[in-house]
């Protein structure tokens, strides 16, 4: 009797929750570091893969906060020496944006749901320095896809503390792009960049001379925390669920 009168309380609990607290979609994080050594300056690499609970395609994404290892040195990674200004990118593209305000590269998979058909388009990502905002260092994306939908969207993430075992975290605002005419807004199921120097050319002046360089890259620490360098991300959506994921990079072996 009592098991059932606590099953029935947890089901009226659940329908009592708010529409944000049923999570809808479910989202898998991965992580990993090239080269993975203690003491090297890296690049990280980053993906999410989303999955709709009880229907074919998952609601549009609006915002994604991951939170990355403490003693990473993200500020001090000697990437985005140069600041590529929003007006500039919205324009023109990356290439309308100084060469050394280049941070990292990445792709994407997106459904477009037309009636009982979904279409798929890839796009390409590219991760700048934007101007800092509010005091905190601050990204620009660029997501350039070409079919079926050709649309360029243009978004910023924010550096932003967070409390041990993690080190900061980056903040996405993520606007809705629409799909085909009178259809739903597109749907991102697959995300992964980069931010680090690998795949960066960098040029600096010398006397006289203009010289290319590599970017030195995110800095790993000397010793590695206990169970891996940990990972976690909470991801919103424009049904107003979220979904949370977590993952940890092993320890390099020695």
């Amino acid at each position: 009797m009592a098991r059932t009168l606590a099953l029935a309380l947890t089901v009226a609990l659940l329908a009592a929750l708010p529409p944000a607290a049923v999570a809808r979609q479910t989202v898998k994080l991965t992580a990993g570091f090239s080269p993975d050594r203690l003491s090297t300056p890296t690049t990280i690499s980053f993906g999410f893969k989303i999955s709709a609970v009880g229907r074919r395609v998952p609601a549009a994404l609006t915002g994604i906060d991951l939170r990355y290892p403490v003693n990473i040195g993200l500020a001090t990674s000697g990437l985005g020496v140069a600041t590529c200004i929003l007006a500039d990118l919205e324009t023109s593209g990356p290439s309308g944006c100084p060469a050394n305000s280049r941070m990292g590269f990445g792709t994407a998979l997106a459904d477009i749901q037309v009636g009982r058909t979904i279409l798929e388009e890839p796009a390409s990502i590219t991760l700048l320095a934007g101007p800092a905002k509010e005091g905190h260092l601050n990204f620009l994306v660029y997501a350039d896809g070409e079919a079926p939908v050709s649309a360029q969207i243009v978004f910023s993430a924010r550096l932003l503390p967070e409390p041990p075992p993690f080190g900061g975290r980056l903040h996405f605002d993520i606007p809705l792009a629409e799909g085909l005419p009178e259809g739903p807004d597109v749907s991102i199921v697959k995300l992964r960049t980069t931010l680090g120097p690998r795949g960066l050319t960098y040029y600096e002046r010398i006397h006289g001379r203009t010289l290319a360089y590599k970017p030195s890259g995110v800095l790993l620490p000397s010793r590695c925390p206990h169970g891996g360098f940990p990972f976690a991300a909470s991801v919103t959506f424009q049904d107003n669920t979220r979904a949370v994921a977590r993952t940890a990079v092993p320890c390099p072996h020695r």
